[in-house]
């Protein structure tokens, strides 16, 4: 193989690294090709742009580990990658070499009476649904990125996704991981256990810290009873005040079975209907706001359409919704999910997007919204607001899409205006600037403004002692 030269000797980069990589990984599994590495140097949405000296793939913890070791004697950075669908830049890297972990898939082991499956880091989160689904369990995570995520990533930025509200995000989902330290030592923490009291909690050390205090080769996720029946409906209302009170009144009669309460504004609906082929909007007249429910159910006895059914009733008799419409087969519930997991792709069309993944209490999304709204409006009269997301846990995808008579770079240089405004209502409200998506480089410096300083220093504590180097994913968090 011929290895790039450039600056390398001058950074003290020989040929004898990229040998020891080879040696490592193997020659086949080591690419330093510039047009191969492309579209590994670019953040999804094509905001950052990065640069990288090789890309490695490991196929063993053991060659993870290998790696690290081979870069941590030569002062080189690493940029794990999984499927590359961050939307933060943490895996964008820069003058590092960006370990990718898609050879790292095998489902190590499968235990159905613990409900447990022990998975590696390179697996795509829809293969690992299917194997939970073809033991007759659940592993209820749900991205719109399923098809291409990989569980890696997932966990190293704590997702949440659409039932959060049932069975939580990537945190409560684990009992143990394997990790790759930046020393090159192998964390093996890979127990099933639902009770374990033997000091720290590493397991939550190492997720969400998105790559920066180590690799994350394996997991042990948790699984669940499948669901053999679900009850589906899109609920049409005024705006976020009626939808809070929908969830409650959902929540206080159905808390055992509601997995879904999904809000969206008529104008990420429309997106939707514009953009996306089969989609339709399944109401005759169009409504202001809407929110996707649905309830779930391992018991084949469960009346789940009659228990939506009578409190939809109860809350149009209240006026609190305007129109409902239940999916009455597998495919009507397929089509109005269609028109939740299309959201984020649909928004593409509209030209530039300024996207907010902010969290508050529940009790206080819809002063938020309405608050916030109001707040971008008086910088940008004509800023179309696109929110939508998890409304019963509180996580809001806050995302304003370009006036149409803007250019999509006059619209990206108010990014720093719109955060300023965005965040500091989600701090007073006692929010998150950050639910599910990370810090990565699009939130470091917000990091810094809205995060207590006290702990802003333990977790710089906990970097310099884990990686004195500062090579796992430099630059990203903190």
């Amino acid at each position: 193989m011929s290895f790039p030269q450039s600056d390398l000797v001058q950074r003290g980069i020989s040929d004898e690294f990229y040998q020891a990589l080879e040696a490592a990984v193997g020659a086949a599994h080591v690419v330093v090709d510039p047009k191969a590495m492309e579209p590994r140097l670019i953040e999804d949405r094509g905001l950052y742009r990065g640069s990288a000296l090789a890309l490695v793939r490991p196929g063993t913890t053991e060659e993870v580990a290998k790696v690290v070791r081979v870069c941590r004697a030569a002062a080189v950075p690493i940029v794990p990658q999984g499927g590359n669908t961050g939307l933060v830049g943490g895996g964008v890297p820069q003058d590092a070499v960006v370990l990718v972990t898609d050879r790292l898939n095998r489902i190590r082991a499968v235990d159905p009476l613990n409900s447990t499956m022990t998975v590696e880091a390179g697996c795509i989160l829809s293969n690992i649904q299917q194997a939970a689904n073809d033991i007759d369990r659940l592993f209820p995570l749900s991205l719109a990125s399923e098809g291409s995520c990989q569980i890696g990533g997932n966990l190293s930025t704590n997702a949440g996704g659409t039932a959060v509200l049932r069975y939580g995000n990537m945190r409560e989902l684990v009992l143990g991981l394997e990790v790759v330290l930046p020393d090159g030592e192998i964390l093996n923490d890979l127990n099933g256990l639902r009770k374990n009291n033997t000091g720290y909690d590493l397991r939550n050390l190492f997720i969400g810290a998105e790559g920066t205090l180590g690799i994350i080769t394996a997991a042990v996720l948790k699984l669940y009873s499948k669901p053999v029946l679900r009850a589906t409906a899109l609920v049409a209302c005024e705006g976020p005040q009626a939808a809070l009170a929908l969830y409650d009144r959902l929540r206080s009669r159905n808390a055992d079975s509601l997995s879904t309460f999904e809000y969206i504004e008529r104008i990420a609906l429309q997106m939707v209907l514009d953009h996306t082929p089969g989609c339709a909007d399944p109401m005759a007249q169009e409504h202001p706001a809407y929110v996707l429910v649905e309830l779930t159910s391992s018991d084949p006895e469960a009346d789940l359409d009659t228990r939506l059914e009578a409190a939809l009733a109860a809350a149009f008799e209240v006026e609190e919704i305007l129109d409902a419409v239940i999916g009455a087969s597998e495919s009507q519930r397929d089509a109005l999910w269609a028109l939740r997991e299309n959201l984020s792709e649909a928004q593409k069309f509209a030209g530039a997007s300024i996207k907010h993944d902010v969290a508050v209490p529940v009790s206080r999304v819809a002063e938020f919204l309405m608050t916030a709204s109001s707040a971008c409006r008086a910088h940008v009269p004509a800023v179309r607001i696109c929110p939508f997301g998890h409304f019963g846990d509180g996580n809001i995808h806050f995302n304003l899409s370009r006036p149409l008579d803007m250019s999509d770079a006059d619209f990206l240089e108010e990014y720093p205006a719109f955060n300023r405004i965005v965040h500091d209502i989600v701090a007073e409200l006692g929010g998150s600037i950050s639910a599910e998506h990370g810090i990565g480089l699009v939130k470091r410096q917000e990091l810094r403004r809205y995060k207590d300083p006290v702990a802003l220093r333990v977790m710089e504590q906990i970097k310099t002692v884990l990686d004195p180097e500062g090579l796992m994913n430099p630059g990203k968090v903190l």
